[in-house]
């Protein structure tokens, strides 16, 4: 295969992702009816739906004209061969693999985050600010940039040194440590993000005694679900939207309450919600997302390893001599059809998954309450409840709320 053909190879794929999620966002939008559905009377009012619809406009087309504009700026650059020209500077500073690599993706990676920055001022000051949703300051958005650089810089750096010295002592069978490092760090950051990372970024508090506290507890011992982490997370910080997650693995699971969530939801809704959450433990979901996000892992760095080193890769971006960086850059593009299909998979089981976790909570807690706190986190959030069956079925990790509501019927 030609060089030429593998370029135009990677540009069909870009566009061909592009035009392909504009079909499913236009599909999912002849969806919106401008008047109440039928379905969601009792859910949404009149007014809270037209508020809704709004919501959906607004950002609809806020996200058709960011992925415009990003698809345009990276076909300029491989046009234009921007990426040879920054290979061709990383290269001349350095002959260390490691510093290039670096290097070549720090760049990349600084560029990127500025040119999307407008959009996401725009998008957190504008439109979240606009449906009343916003509680993010100038400080906490500058803030958690500057945070989250320097921890893709620390972790994503450290990271990837590791990769490209593992391939410079083992060459193609580099994937297999690679693979094996990735895995560990997978599995200690389930264990430990929300006690190492998340409280960069959040004020995590333990759960104060009280008629909330008491009620989780009860339905725990019930279940026989061992949980003394029960935490607030003050994401009004940031947003009025309500959430709740389960993280971690043996004895370093937690359950954290977002205080948005406490403040709209009353103390038996609150149980349902945790009891789905504990479901998820209950039933394995969180190891078995684990194991296969570990063999995903595995997947993607023995496919790397059969092409990092092509010289047709590299050319292809108009690089005459192989490289590790602009392999990895190649090669990220080319994985995009392999990991659609896997998220597609993925997204599958995950739905799989959650309708799993709310008959657990609908057997061990109470299947009214459930559907109304999902009714209430939804019409909060200005959730979509009538999205295209072809949209849930390539972008859902979730279920539709009125899906998960008609299996609530059999409780």
């Amino acid at each position: 295969m030609e060089p030429k053909t593998v370029f135009y190879i990677i540009i069909g794929i870009l566009v061909l992702q592009y035009l392909f999620d504009l079909f499913l966002d236009f599909l999912n939008r002849s969806r919106w009816a401008e008047e109440l559905p039928d379905e969601l009377k009792g859910i949404y009012n009149e007014e809270e739906y037209r508020k809704h619809i709004k919501y959906k406009k607004a950002d609809f087309w806020f996200g058709i004209l960011s992925d415009t504009f990003s698809l345009a700026i990276l076909l300029l650059v491989l046009f234009t061969g921007g990426f040879a020209i920054l290979n061709d500077w990383v290269v001349s500073l350095t002959t260390s693999s490691i510093l290039q690599t670096l290097l070549f993706f720090g760049v990349i990676g600084l560029a990127s985050t500025l040119i999307s920055l407008p959009f996401s001022i725009y998008g957190t000051f504008v439109i979240e600010e606009r449906f009343g949703f916003n509680k993010t300051t100038p400080k906490t958005f500058i803030l958690d940039m500057i945070k989250s650089l320097l921890l893709g810089a620390v972790i994503g750096g450290g990271l990837l040194s590791v990769i490209v010295w593992f391939y410079t002592l083992a060459g193609e069978n580099f994937w297999l440590y690679a693979w094996a490092l990735t895995s560990a760090f997978m599995i200690f950051m389930s264990m430990f993000y929300t006690s190492l990372i998340l409280p960069l970024f959040n004020k995590q508090t333990p759960l104060e005694e009280g008629e909330l506290r008491s009620a989780i507890e009860e339905y725990s011992k019930r279940v026989d679900f061992n949980l003394d982490n029960i935490y607030v997370m003050d994401g009004s910080k940031r947003s009025t939207k309500a959430n709740a997650f389960f993280s971690g693995l043996g004895s370093k699971k937690r359950i954290v309450l977002y205080d948005t969530l406490i403040k709209d939801l009353t103390t038996e809704h609150i149980v349902a919600v945790l009891a789905h959450e504990a479901g998820h433990n209950k039933l394995k979901h969180t190891l078995w997302g684990a194991v296969m996000a570990v063999a995903q892992a595995g997947i993607m760095f023995w496919l790397f390893s059969l092409f990092v080193s092509s010289p047709i890769l590299s050319q292809a971006l108009g690089v005459e001599k192989p490289n590790f960086h602009i392999g990895l850059l190649v090669f990220g593009i080319l994985y995009t059809p392999v990991s659609f299909l896997l998220g597609i998979v993925m997204s599958y089981i995950s739905r799989k998954n959650e309708f799993a976790a709310d008959a657990f909570a609908a057997k061990t807690s109470n299947a009214k309450a459930l559907g109304e706190a999902l009714k209430t986190i939804s019409v909060k959030s200005l959730s979509n409840l009538t999205p295209h069956p072809w949209y849930v079925f390539f972008h859902y990790s979730h279920p539709p709320l009125l899906n998960r509501l008609k299996a609530f019927d059999n409780f």
